[in-house]
């Protein structure tokens, strides 16, 4: 492609394309490959870079290899892409990398008595900093472009250099493209693939007092993010509750019905405290550490820069970070025992897991969290800590999915993070350590069920079910009622998904069964909004089933369910989750009234009980913000004005003229509240103009001229036009 200076209309869309291109490329892993990106924006290149580590780096099912024996440790955690600065007083990346590798050969896994094994693969290589030249002296700039004009030898000669058995990323900015073109046309003419990203160029002056941020998003747009229903901690060692509320599917009589939704919530687990505790002093100047990635140094001083030193706390993590720091680097110095550097390593990722679990949850806090224990397993593979930091590794892969500025990696974080789970399963016996065992099954479970948004929602819907089910083997009622409730919850809830898919009725049932034995252990006096949620979710579950069995049976029990959790869910502790019942029992009133079995006095009364139902909902939603409802709340005003035409236009209910009128005004008022937010393209604009009209004719059928020129006189002028050849 042609790297001359491009002016994007759309600079966003445009770098996301690169991106993937880029990060495709990366993990193809193919051999004697040379990329080039151009980018003169730091920010976005610190960006771009940082999310190749995140995601290509530690493919999960690459991090650790399971021996064929028993007996024998499972091999160190390597990495499948390596970031390095370029060295500035000697800047000759392939030394560099030769080094590296030097400093860590790649493992031999699979050894036994009968085989030597097999090596792991050499990894890729990006490297930063070249733009940092610029403030060298002119002879190391030349050098530079000396060791690049020797690529083409090193190439001629693999033997000689062992980075040819992967990929090279360099990073550079259009200057030292030019400068590479003219005075390294050896190196240039190497090249596989130049990829190149739109933006402003950033001053190199500016950079000289700290390093690089890593903590701006807002110029790359990587990808979309959609935000959970619910607000929830979303750092969980053990997700006791799952985050995705089911979305009811509604197909009554109703033609245009609301969403109803079963919500999920998570508690939150008490905070560990850190068992190493680290002395406390002021640091005044940013030390240089040689033994630490750059990448890991960068994040962690990212993070100091960007927190309030105001807060107490705030500086006092600060200082741990970085006496932290100062102490890997020492043990490395040292050359100390791989399992005292793994430690070390541990408590760095345990004190950024802290600063998440205290809602601190950004990209930096993450990746500093995960390369800290992705160092502590590569240190020390064997400790017997590995098995809760894969925990926590799959729960951090989990959490870069929920964290914005999200991207299309949310579907590949997810799987990164189960595969860490059932790294972590696969060391652990249920036997001897159940409690971890059931901790690790059920957040599998809640990861499948946010894969299962993305792909195969019947297979992954199942490993839920299957996870969730081995947890309540291991956490019993007796020994933890109210974690077990929480399983029974999800474990409800992941049958009701699968209902939606597959065997809807045998499911449904199953879900009611598990919402049921949820409900046990949670006593409204103590914990009146679970209690609420739970017999929320069995009203929608009967709901559901009520169009698969037994319609009349299971909608009177919805009815019920409803009822129960209205206690407890009141416009004044959550107004929200009771606005979304509200709706959810004027739904099922609705379907009441119109069974066939429903006398004509039983369906006046569900009918009345119906636009209650709607009317409450509506009036609690208007006091909230649109964007908090978990359901469209100009449905509902459709739905009302179908339950008041109903009552209106049946001929065999005992209805006086008056109250027809009542009605009939009634139901033109809450479908013109509905067509005001629609716009002529959406398909629900013709459909509530459909209910306009049809309810100006009942003006004219049960009131005459004078009921239809009423009904008019409340039509805005420019409906007219469209309303009165439909007449």
């Amino acid at each position: 492609m042609s790297v001359n200076e491009t002016a994007h209309s759309d600079k966003f869309v445009w770098n996301r394309q690169v991106y993937h291109r880029l990060k495709l490329a990366l993990s193809l892993g193919l051999r004697r490959q040379i990329f080039l990106a151009i980018c003169d924006d730091l920010s976005i290149r610190n960006q771009v870079a940082a999310r190749l580590h995140s995601t290509l780096a530690y493919p999960v099912g690459q991090v650790l290899y399971q021996p064929s024996e028993i007996q024998e440790a499972s091999t160190p955690a390597y990495p499948r892409l390596v970031t390095l600065r370029l060295n500035l007083s000697d800047p000759n990346p392939i030394a560099q990398i030769n080094q590296w590798l030097v400093n860590y050969p790649p493992p031999i896994v699979g050894a036994s008595k009968d085989s030597p094994g097999r090596s792991l693969p050499i990894p890729g290589f990006q490297i930063v900093g070249v733009e940092q030249l610029t403030k060298q002296p002119v002879a190391i700039q030349r050098l530079f472009l000396h060791y690049l004009r020797l690529t083409e030898q090193h190439l001629s000669s693999p033997e000689s250099s062992r980075f040819l058995e992967s990929s090279l990323l360099l990073w550079v900015p259009r200057p030292w493209l030019y400068a590479i073109q003219q005075s390294a046309p050896q190196f240039w003419r190497c090249r596989t693939g130049v990829f190149v990203f739109a933006g402003e160029p950033t001053p190199t002056a500016n950079n000289r007092s700290s390093p690089e941020r890593l903590s701006s998003y807002k110029s790359l747009d990587l990808g979309s993010f959609e935000q959970s229903v619910l607000e929830e901690s979303l750092f969980e060692v053990d997700f006791d509750f799952q985050s995705q509320p089911p979305v009811v599917n509604h197909q009554d009589k109703i033609p245009e019905t609301p969403v109803s939704r079963s919500e999920i919530l998570m508690p939150e687990p008490p905070q560990e405290e850190l068992t190493h505790q680290i002395s406390v002093s002021e640091t005044s100047s940013e030390p240089k550490f040689t033994h630490i990635s750059q990448e890991l140094t960068e994040l962690i001083q990212a993070t100091i820069n960007n927190t309030d030193h105001a807060i107490a706390q705030n500086r006092d993590e600060s200082i741990q970070a970085q006496q932290l720091l100062e102490e890997i680097d020492a043990l490395h110095s040292k050359q100390a025992l791989p399992e005292t550097i793994a430690a070390a390593y541990h408590r760095l990722g345990n004190l950024y897991r802290l600063r998440l679990e205290q809602g601190q949850a950004n990209i930096e806090n993450i990746m500093v969290a995960i390369l800290a224990y992705q160092e502590a397993i590569t240190h020390d593979e064997t400790s017997s800590h590995v098995p809760d930091i894969l925990n926590d590794l799959g729960t951090l892969y989990w959490m870069l999915y929920r964290t914005p500025p999200n991207s299309e990696e949310g579907q590949s974080y997810i799987e990164q993070g189960i595969e860490f789970y059932q790294l972590a399963l696969k060391l652990i016996s249920p036997d001897t350590h159940s409690e971890t065992y059931a901790r690790v099954q059920n957040n599998l479970g809640t990861a499948y069920g946010d894969l299962a948004r993305f792909k195969n929602p019947v297979k992954n819907w199942q490993q839920a079910i299957a996870a969730y089910t081995e947890v309540v083997r291991f956490r019993t009622n007796n020994m933890e009622p109210l974690k077990y409730a929480a399983t029974q919850n999800n474990l409800g809830t992941a049958y009701w998904h699968l209902a939606q898919h597959t065997q809807s009725a045998e499911n449904l049932h199953k879900a009611i069964a598990a919402y049921s034995l949820a409900l046990n252990y949670y006593h409204p006096e103590q914990e009146p909004l679970k209690y609420g949620m739970i017999q929320n979710n069995i009203g929608t579950a009967h709901w559901n089933l009520a169009q698969y069995d037994h319609p009349t049976e299971n909608l009177r029990l919805a009815v019920k369910a409803y009822g129960e959790a209205l206690k407890y869910r009141t416009p004044a502790n959550v107004p929200t989750a009771c606005a979304a019942t509200q709706n959810n029992l004027g739904t099922a009133y609705w379907n009441l009234a119109n069974q066939s079995q429903t006398t004509k006095e039983e369906r006046q009364k569900f009918l009345k009980l119906c636009i209650k139902a709607y009317e409450e909902c509506i009036a609690i939603a208007n006091s909230l913000s649109e964007d908090s409802l978990s359901f469209d709340i100009f449905t509902t005003h459709n739905n009302l004005g179908l339950a008041h035409y109903q009552l209106a236009s049946d001929q065999s209910l005992n209805i006086d003229k008056a109250s027809r009128s009542r009605h009939l005004e009634a139901a033109l008022e809450n479908h013109l509240q509905a067509l005001n937010r629609l716009t002529h393209k959406q398909e629900s604009y013709q459909t509530t103009f459909t209910y306009i009209v049809k309810t100006i004719r009942a003006f004219h059928n049960e009131l005459g001229i004078k009921g239809q020129n009423l009904a008019l006189s409340k039509v805005p002028g420019h409906l007219l036009s469209e309303i009165m050849p439909k007449l």
